[in-house]
C-alpha cells in the first residue's frame, strides 16, 4: 500500500472552489496535500493520523498587508503567534525598519525571518521616507536604485504601500515615479500596493493609472463604492468592518476583489485578540458569510500576491491548514496548524523557547542624542509679550488622522503660556544623527491631559517624540527612552508609569510575543490614566508625527500640513498686548 505522512481523517475540510465544506479523509505527502478523498475509500497508508471527526480544516490564513514592526516584535516572535492564531502566510512591509537603517535594515528583517514557524515575503518599502527630506529626517532613505535592487531579493513579492499619493497624482517627479515607469516598462505584471485615503474621481483614476491598484485604509462607503467599481483590490483592516461597507460588498458579491488584513497590531492587542483571525472574526460577527469570510482570508489573498501554490487545500497545494472545533468554527481558535505539512502548532503545549536573531551590533545603537536638557523642549519666540494664535493638533477618538484647532495663547518673555490653555506640549527631537532639528506643537482633544509620554516608536520617521502637561514630566520621559536606547514610556510626578525598551533600532524588542504584550498593555493603560481617550492609544499617539496622514502632523521639521504638503509655523497670528 502506498504511503502518506499524515491524514486528516474524516473531517469537515474547507474547498476554495466550491466555498463549502465537504466530509473527507485528506492526506498530506512530503510538504503538499496530496488527495482529498471524499469517499473514504482508504488506500494510502499514512504514518501519522489525525482523527479529523470534531474539527473544521480551513487553510492557513493570510495576511497580506501588514508590518511586523507594529507589534515591536521581531519576526520570529511574531511569527510564532501568528502561527497560534492560524495564519501562516504573511506579508510584511519593513518600511519601519528601513526609515531608521535602510536597506540594511530590510536585508536583516528577511534574514531574521528565516527561522519563523510560518511563511515571511515581503513588500519592497516605496515611500522611505513617506513623504521628502523637506517635511521629515529619516535615518535611511530608500531611492530607484534600491528599490530595482530589492526588487530581485528573494521573498519579495509586491511593492509595498506607495504612500506619498498627493504628489503621484500632482504628477510631481519622485523616486518611486521614476520606480512606477521602471516597473511599468519591466515587470508590468508587479503587485504594487497602495495607501490612498480620501483620494476620489479624477484623483483616484490617476493614482490607479501608475499600476497602484490596491487600498487598505479608511474611507467612506463612497469612497469604498469607487474603488470597487475602479477595479482597486480592497484590503480590509478592522476599522473599516462596518455594517455599510459589509452590506455593499454582500449585496454586490464583490468577495473576489477584497481580503482581510491587519496592517498594524500592536503587541497587547496581539496577545490579547490575536492577529488576522480576530478581524476575520468580528466579520462574520458582523454579519459576512462565514465561507466568504474563510475565501477572503486565505484564496483571494493568495491570489492578490501571486502565491497560488497556497490558496486552497486541493492536491499539490501546500500543505498548510488550520484544525478548529467543528462546534465552535467562527470563533478562527485552531487546536492545531500545520505548515507545509508539518506541525506547528498545538493548542496546550507548551512553547520551546528560541534563540532571539541577533542583530549588527549598531541596531541596539540607534538613537544618536548624547543628552537631552529642559531648554530643548519648549519652544522660543522672538516677541516677548502679547498673544498668539496658536496651530493645534487635535485627537479624535474612533480615528487616527487628526484635526487642527486654533488657539490663543499668551506669550510672556518669549515663552507661550500654555499650560492653562487645555494643550499638550509635544517636542520631537531628531535622533538619527542628522541635524539635530527639534519639532514643537501642540496637542490637545482626546490625548493625554497630566504628566507625560515619549517614545521613539513613531510613525515614520521613528524620531523622539515627547508630550506632557509640564517639562518636569516631559524631561524625565525623553532621558528614560534616551537612556534604554529607545522604546515607549510614560511619566506622572517625575516616576515612570510604564515602559517597554526597544532597543533593536528603537522600535523593536527581542523578548517574546506574550512579554512585550503585557509591557505594552501596562503602557495602554498608563495613557488612559493620564486622560487618553482613544480606541487605540498607542497608535494614535505613535501617529502624530506621520505625514502623510491628515491633517496636522509634527516632525522634527515642525508642523506638516498633510494636505498642501508643507511645513506651517506654529503660530497663525501675534499680537501685541
Amino acid at each position: 500500500m502506498e504511503k502518506v505522512d499524515l491524514l486528516v481523517e474524516d473531517t469537515e475540510v474547507y474547498n476554495s472552489y466550491l466555498k463549502q465544506f465537504i466530509n473527507a479523509d485528506v492526506y498530506i505527502k512530503g510538504t503538499k496535500i496530496y488527495y482529498v478523498d471524499t469517499e473514504h475509500r482508504h488506500e494510502l497508508e499514512a504514518v501519522r493520523v489525525l482523527d479529523g471527526r470534531s474539527f473544521k480544516m480551513l487553510p492557513g490564513f493570510i495576511d497580506i498587508h501588514m508590518h511586523i514592526e507594529s507589534s515591536m516584535m521581531t519576526p520570529v516572535s511574531f511569527g510564532k503567534r501568528a502561527a497560534e492564531c492560524g495564519v501562516t502566510t504573511l506579508v510584511s512591509e519593513p518600511h519601519e525598519i528601513a526609515n531608521v537603517m535602510g536597506v540594511e535594515g530590510i536585508h536583516e528583517m528577511i534574514n531574521g525571518a528565516k527561522d519563523s514557524p510560518v511563511d515571511i515575503y515581503y513588500g519592497i518599502p516605496s515611500s522611505v521616507p513617506s513623504t521628502n527630506e523637506e517635511l521629515e529626517t529619516t535615518g535611511g532613505v530608500i531611492g530607484l536604485a534600491q528599490m530595482k535592487q530589492l526588487m530581485q531579493e528573494d521573498g519579495v513579492v509586491c511593492v509595498g504601500e506607495v504612500m506619498n499619493y498627493r504628489q503621484i497624482v500632482k504628477g510631481d517627479e519622485l523616486e518611486i515615479t521614476k520606480f512606477l515607469d521602471y516597473l511599468e516598462e519591466e515587470v508590468p505584471q508587479a503587485v504594487i500596493e497602495g495607501h490612498c485615503p480620501s483620494l476620489v474621481g479624477l484623483d483616484l483614476a490617476k493614482f490607479l493609472y501608475r499600476g497602484i491598484d490596491g487600498d487598505h485604509t479608511e474611507h467612506t462607503l463612497q469612497e469604498i463604492k469607487e474603488r470597487f467599481q475602479n477595479g482597486m483590490f480592497v484590503e480590509l483592516q478592522e476599522k473599516m468592518l462596518r455594517p455599510e461597507i459589509l452590506d455593499y460588498i454582500r449585496e454586490h458579491r464583490l468577495y473576489e476583489h477584497c481580503c482581510f488584513v491587519t496592517d498594524d497590531t500592536m503587541a497587547d492587542k496581539l496577545k490579547e485578540q490575536g492577529q488576522l483571525n480576530y478581524v476575520v472574526r468580528r466579520a462574520v460577527e458582523m454579519g459576512f458569510p462565514l465561507n466568504e469570510a474563510i475565501y477572503c482570508a486565505s484564496y483571494t489573498p493568495a491570489g492578490r500576491m501571486n502565491l497560488r501554490d497556497r490558496e486552497s487545500l486541493a492536491p499539490g497545494r501546500k500543505a498548510d491548514f488550520q484544525l478548529v472545533k467543528a462546534e465552535d468554527c467562527a470563533s478562527f481558535e485552531p487546536d492545531y496548524v500545520f505548515k507545509d505539512g508539518r506541525e506547528i502548532y498545538h493548542l496546550n503545549e507548551l512553547d520551546q523557547k528560541t534563540e532571539p536573531y541577533r542583530f549588527p551590533d549598531h541596531f541596539y545603537r540607534s538613537v544618536h542624542l548624547d543628552s537631552i536638557s529642559a531648554g530643548q523642549l519648549e519652544p522660543r519666540l522672538e516677541m516677548d509679550d502679547g498673544k498668539a494664535e496658536v496651530r493645534v493638533i487635535e485627537v479624535n477618538d474612533g480615528r487616527t488622522q487628526t484635526g487642527e484647532r486654533r488657539v490663543q495663547m499668551q506669550v510672556k518673555g518669549g515663552r507661550l503660556q500654555w499650560q492653562d490653555s487645555g494643550c499638550m506640549l509635544a517636542a520631537v527631537l531628531e535622533r538619527h544623527g542628522k541635524n539635530g532639528n527639534i519639532g514643537f506643537g501642540f496637542v490637545t482633544g482626546d490625548c493625554i491631559k497630566r504628566g507625560a509620554a515619549a517614545t521613539t516608536y513613531f510613525h515614520d520617521h521613528h524620531n523622539l517624540m515627547v508630550i506632557g502637561a509640564n517639562p518636569d514630566d516631559m524631561l524625565a520621559a525623553a532621558r528614560r527612552i534616551l537612556k534604554q536606547n529607545g522604546g515607549i514610556c510614560t511619566v506622572q510626578n517625575g516616576k515612570i508609569k510604564a515602559e517597554l525598551p526597544l532597543p533593536v533600532c528603537g522600535i523593536l524588542s527581542e523578548l517574546s510575543a506574550d512579554e512585550i504584550g503585557v509591557k505594552l498593555s501596562r503602557v495602554r493603560k498608563s495613557l488612559e490614566e493620564l486622560g487618553y481617550r482613544h480606541y487605540n492609544p498607542i497608535m494614535s499617539l505613535c501617529t502624530l508625527g506621520l505625514p502623510v496622514s491628515p491633517a496636522l502632523k509634527l516632525t522634527d521639521r515642525g508642523l506638516v500640513d498633510v494636505v498642501k504638503g508643507k511645513i506651517v509655523p506654529l503660530l497663525t497670528e501675534t499680537m501685541c498686548n
